[in-house]
């Protein structure tokens, strides 16, 4: 055993395209917030580090930093990482996406990689996508794209200037600068602006959460509109759910670009992924579905990021980060859902159905890894329901200011498409109360409105909690958590029920009892009552007898 390992490690530095497939999957990889992928996926992982570069440099609140800020959004900068390079002379044929391609940074070590894309003979511009590991912490060492300062990790990319490149062994010259010419395939905006490709014109679609949003919005991009509207000052121009950013300065924008790019652009790219496995998936089949188990992992990556770490301890910027400050606010931690302390109820929970879902893949069992991909959906709108609500109140009760107007803003486009799938006046509600500019906000009808739809969402009452006020060891004034309807119905229907049967119960021993004395009265009037004295006698204390009746 040991010796095949050692075999395939080696055979990694000179594998093709379709080892470089093979190699994704093995017996077992770092755990992903406790979740234990079947596939290769740190790379995917690292997405969370451009939104904690987007976040550092927006919170500098400079208009270079915003600047900064917009591109790393926009170029990325951690994920899929590759290098531009400019061969000397054209390729001498056709080379195969995935082809290995081997070179040296600046220190003389080699660094491996594989051609990003199927390239053409007589071509002299081409990519190279650098190796990852299995390894979260040093996944990749050639970190560019838009990144500034600190966040640059040059040690592990090909070298500056002219230098050799071996390219599925055929020896060229090339040229390239590392510092401009590092670039990268995987990015925020890009989770936005392919959803058309992808979702819209799937080989499964429609897909049912992307078409609450697209028919809501008018648009497949509507995430990433509603970003650069917010880096510019802007107004959208969607169908329903507009905003006009202008109305905010940079306190204000800044909440709704972080939490757009993370509760919006990666909140449905993270469902795209699921979506992608299923469409993969086929039925009944053991050994043929490691692509699907590999877009699974590669969902459950968007869902996460890699700085939760293997334990999910909170530490990250995605939305699991999220789903554990939500529940410390709505009483909704532990997993009973009843903690304000310690992860999300919601995240114990999805840990599950993605395990749940990974097992029905690898089995081949379709249908079931469906079922479990529309309850993690229906899951994954709590946190945005949570927000709406708990920023309704801070605004309407709390004299909240820009900033926690702007955080109810982006937490309510974040969910209205599929509120209004349910019910368009609870969304139109919502919008009035929420949306940016908003001339007042009354969060009871905010959260009436929420609590109106929960049985279409698939929700409860307890899914959501209510609003925890850690001061005073409560809920806050009215906030505390609805009662389903389903369960006042059947607490009803039993008290009703109840009701019913001892009133029919006492209504017949009435009826008895009035027989029986109408029928003694009877027979008392005839002479000849039913108890006679001397029939009812008792002993005294002394020993002589006493009528009880006379």
């Amino acid at each position: 055993m040991k010796l095949s390992i050692s075999l395939l490690a080696a055979s990694l530095a000179t594998a093709d395209a379709g080892v470089w497939g093979n190699l994704r999957r093995r017996l077992s990889y770092e755990k992903v917030a406790t979740y234990s992928p079947g596939s290769q996926v740190t790379d995917h992982c690292a997405i969370d580090r451009d939104q904690r570069a987007v976040e550092v440099e927006l919170a500098r609140k400079t208009n270079e930093s915003w600047q900064n800020a917009q591109q790393i959004y926009l170029q990325g900068g951690n994920s899929k990482s590759y290098a531009l390079i400019t061969l000397s002379e054209p390729l001498r044929s056709n080379v195969a996406k995935g082809t290995s391609v081997t070179g040296k940074n600046a220190d003389g070590n080699e660094v491996a990689g594989k051609m990003y894309d199927t390239t053409s003979s007589g071509t002299v511009n081409v990519k190279v996508q650098y190796a990852t590991t299995d390894v979260q912490d040093s996944y990749v060492q050639c970190q560019v794209g838009a990144l500034v300062g600190e966040d640059i990790n040059l040690s592990g990319c090909f070298a500056d200037g002219e230098n050799t490149i071996n390219i599925g062994g055929e020896v060229y010259t090339y040229t390239y600068t590392a510092a401009t010419e590092n670039k990268n395939g995987r990015t925020i905006a890009g989770f936005s602006t392919q959803l058309e490709d992808k979702l819209k014109n799937g080989p499964g679609a429609p897909y049912a959460d992307f078409e609450y949003f697209r028919k809501y919005y008018g648009t497949s991009d509507y995430a990433d509109q509603w970003v650069n509207a917010a880096f510019e000052g802007g107004r959208t121009s969607f169908t329903n759910g507009n905003a006009d950013f202008s109305q905010y300065g940079m306190e204000g924008r800044e909440q709704i670009i972080k939490k757009g790019t993370a509760y919006m652009n990666v909140w449905m790219y993270t469902i795209r992924e699921f979506e992608d496995a299923l469409d993969d998936c086929k039925r009944g089949c053991i050994n043929c579905n490691d692509d699907p188990v590999h877009a699974w992992d590669e969902g459950v990556c968007f869902y996460t990021g890699s700085l939760e770490g293997q334990d999910g301890a909170p530490s990250g910027y995605l939305l699991h980060q999220l789903a554990d400050k939500r529940s410390l606010d709505f009483k909704t931690g532990g997993p009973d859902g009843t903690d304000v302390d310690g992860q999300s109820k919601l995240n114990y929970d999805l840990m599950d159905e993605f395990a749940l879902g990974n097992y029905q893949l690898q089995s081949g069992n379709c249908p079931s890894a469906r079922k479990t991909k529309e309850r993690i959906a229906q899951l994954m709108y709590i946190p945005m329901i949570q927000g709406s609500i708990r920023y309704a109140y801070k605004v309407d009760k709390l004299q909240g200011g820009e900033k926690e107007k702007a955080e109810g803003a982006a937490f309510a486009a974040a969910v209205l498409p599929r509120v209004h799938a349910a019910n368009s006046d609870a969304a139109s509600k919502i919008y009035n109360n929420l949306r940016v500019g908003a001339s007042s906000t009354n969060h009871q009808e905010v959260k009436a409105a929420f609590e109106s739809v929960y049985p279409q969402l698939g929700l409860t009452c307890a899914d959501i909690g209510g609003l925890w006020n850690e001061a005073t060891n409560s809920y806050y004034p009215g906030m505390g958590p609805c009662t389903d309807a389903s369960t006042t119905k059947v607490v009803t229907e039993t008290n009703s029920t109840l009701a019913i049967a001892l009133g029919t119960t006492f209504g017949v021993l009435f009826a008895v009892a009035l027989i029986a004395i109408l029928y003694m009265r009877s027979r008392e009037k005839q002479g000849a009552p039913v108890f006679k004295a001397g029939e009812l006698e008792f002993k005294t204390e002394g020993g002589e007898e006493e009528a009880d009746f006379n």
